[in-house]
């Protein structure tokens, strides 16, 4: 009887149960590279640099005299800090988090003091100018411009990157360096001045940039030289193929990220430019951004052209 009883603790204790998983208790590090700068009387733009985790960020956490104002995802490095009072220094810290609650320590304190609260001010800057994008490396690009001018101050300049705000410098610098790119892509940049009031000028001319491709990788086979334009109920938009050693006949429409439609030419595609105008329905104001590729003599799909910004009529 003993004999059974051991026999049967012995087959249950090799049943091949599942071993529960270790418990998470490792905090992300610690974000680093934590920047503040007024953008305004009652604003401040906070970055930094993604923490990592040992198994993955989840969010970050962003303090205000130790007091959290700000929960974001992880795919956020940077956010507006508002309502503030004006012309007060203003502490702030970064945190970061993981899935299982872990919550690193705070970055170190960075302060910036809001601007003095003005009388209404309608008018935003002129326009960047001379805006142009250097490579640096395969993942990131500096980029310079020409100063904006405004009828109090300039205090801030915001870069886009396929109209999302990638990066903010205070109205004395124009300068910036974005970094996280991807090699071998094609980017298009664009700068606005911002005043004391919140206003911003036009963009600026975009910047086209195509990082240099990891090591073996095929050269870009974007479209360049895009442009999008737009009059009431349309839009067109004009570029120029790549050269793939062979006419290219299909070209991909996409907006705002999307598959919009196919570019076919019934007989052989137009020497030099190529030009597509598509209605839109959407009320004046509406804004879209254009990309385009191209299919390649293989029958795949080559890389999507740097992007344009339109607005419709």
């Amino acid at each position: 009887m003993l004999t059974a009883l051991a026999l049967m603790l012995t087959l249950t204790g090799c049943s091949g149960a599942a071993v529960p998983e270790t418990r998470d208790t490792r905090a992300p590090t610690v974000p680093s590279g934590v920047t503040a700068t007024a953008g305004s009387a009652t604003t401040v733009h906070v970055m930094w640099n993604a923490a990592t985790d040992d198994r993955a960020v989840t969010g970050y956490a962003v303090y205000s005299e130790g007091r959290k104002v700000k929960d974001l995802p992880a795919t956020a490095l940077m956010t507006d800090v508002v309502a503030l009072a004006p012309a007060t220094l203003h502490r702030f810290t970064v945190r970061a988090r993981d899935a299982a609650g872990n919550v690193s320590p705070p970055s170190a304190t960075v302060t910036a003091t809001t601007l003095r609260a003005a009388a209404e001010d309608r008018t935003p800057p002129t326009t960047p100018t001379g805006l142009r994008a250097t490579p640096d490396g395969s993942r990131a690009v500096t980029l310079r411009w020409s100063a904006s001018e405004d009828d109090t101050e300039v205090t801030a300049y915001d870069v886009y990157q396929a109209d999302t705000r990638v990066h903010t410098v205070p109205g004395t610098g124009t300068t910036a360096r974005v970094t996280g790119l991807r090699p071998g892509t094609a980017y298009a940049f664009t700068v606005r001045a911002r005043d004391a009031a919140e206003n911003s000028s036009p963009d600026s001319a975009p910047a086209d940039l195509t990082t240099a491709p990891s090591p073996g990788a095929p050269e870009n086979t974007a479209p360049t030289r895009l442009t999008a334009t737009a009059a009431k109920g349309e839009i067109t938009v004009t570029w120029t193929p790549p050269d793939t050693g062979a006419p290219v006949t299909h070209h991909e429409l996409h907006l705002n990220g999307r598959f919009a439609t196919t570019i076919i030419w019934g007989t052989a595609p137009p020497p030099g430019r190529a030009t597509y105008t598509f209605p839109v329905q959407d009320p004046p104001g509406t804004r879209y951004t254009v990309t385009l590729r191209a299919q390649l003599p293989d029958g795949t799909w080559g890389d999507l052209s740097a992007p344009r910004t339109v607005v419709v009529r």
